[in-house]
């Protein structure tokens, strides 16, 4: 049986709450600072565009579609109920940031690059783990509250599910690294722009000039590992840094993956515009790329306070 989305939803949000004691302690924990309130509204920002990513990969393909792609029984289903436990995501921090006088961010308009069952679920996989990026970089910024840091832990174990099931239906590992790779605010925001059309409200974040990777593309199935001193190919627009540049001047590939400080590569030139950056040893997943002028000494926070001349772009490796 075939149900909707919204009625799974709405399943999942009763269980959550059909008991007095199940009430008392899932009461939902409070935001006592503007940084928790900044936190949250880019958590909603995130599910909302994973709500309309998931919800497409639902609707806009048959049953029929995923098995001849080669996906297993039942596959179309959970994809459905993944966009369900966005919806439940929505609806909390919704809820969260409203008792705490906040206005919810609304959901953009957004435009999803993909056209059959398989390149939806590879670009889920991408989309997921910026959302599970963003959550690992927010925790350590909600500190007045602990409510709120087990609240936030219980949605991002959630989303790692999902991306887990996703790469095992391809075929990839489901757990391709021992650690996920935390995002700042600005790079987990700057990441999602490139599937939004338009917002009645966007966040007061940095916009940052942007950086695309170009190739090599990974293989359907993620399977076997890019491996290291691959050249990764980069494209941006030398007129859309923040600061002027020696166009002589040497630049790097700062990349972001798993618990590491940040490996900083040195790049070639392939064009105007255009860099090649090998893949560093021990890299691995979902990485996520800035050019910069630094050639080392910045962690991630830095680099996207003041070292990223364009990116983040993400590199997914295994």
């Amino acid at each position: 049986m075939i149900l909707s989305i919204a009625l799974v939803a709405t399943a999942l949000l009763s269980l959550a709450s059909s008991h007095p004691l199940d009430k008392r302690q899932n009461a939902l924990p409070s935001v006592n600072s503007p940084t928790d309130g900044e936190v949250l509204q880019l958590a909603l920002y995130l599910e909302n565009l994973e709500r309309s990513l998931y919800t497409g990969g639902f609707e806009n393909f048959t049953d029929a579609e995923y098995t001849a792609a080669g996906f297993p029984p039942g596959f179309r289903e959970n994809v459905g109920i993944i966009a369900a436990h966005e919806l439940v995501h929505i609806e909390t921090i919704s809820t969260i940031l409203s008792n705490a006088g906040f206005t919810p961010v609304p959901p953009c308009t957004y435009n999803f690059p993909y056209n059959d069952p398989t390149s939806f679920v590879g670009l889920a996989n991408m989309i997921t783990s910026v959302g599970i990026g963003a959550y690992l970089g927010g925790a350590s910024l909600l500190t007045d509250d602990p409510a709120l840091v087990t609240a936030a832990g219980s949605i991002v174990t959630v989303e790692s599910r999902h991306d887990a099931y996703l790469r095992t239906g391809i075929g990839a590992s489901p757990f391709p690294t021992s650690f996920d790779t935390a995002l700042t605010a600005v790079f987990a925001y700057n990441l999602a722009q490139m599937f939004i059309v338009s917002c009645p409200q966007q966040l007061p974040i940095t916009i940052l000039p942007k950086l695309t990777f170009v190739a090599p593309a990974p293989p359907p199935n993620l399977q076997p590992p890019t491996p290291a001193g691959t050249p990764l190919r980069f494209t941006f627009d030398p007129a859309s840094f923040f600061v002027d540049v020696d166009p002589n001047a040497q630049l790097y590939i700062g990349l972001l993956n798993m618990v590491t400080n940040v490996t900083f590569v040195e790049t070639t030139s392939c064009g105007h515009g255009c860099v090649d950056a090998p893949v560093p040893e021990g890299a691995a997943g979902a990485a996520f790329a800035v050019l910069s002028t630094f050639n080392g000494g910045l962690n991630g926070n830095q680099l996207s306070e003041f070292g990223t001349l364009a990116g983040p772009a993400e590199v997914v490796l295994s």
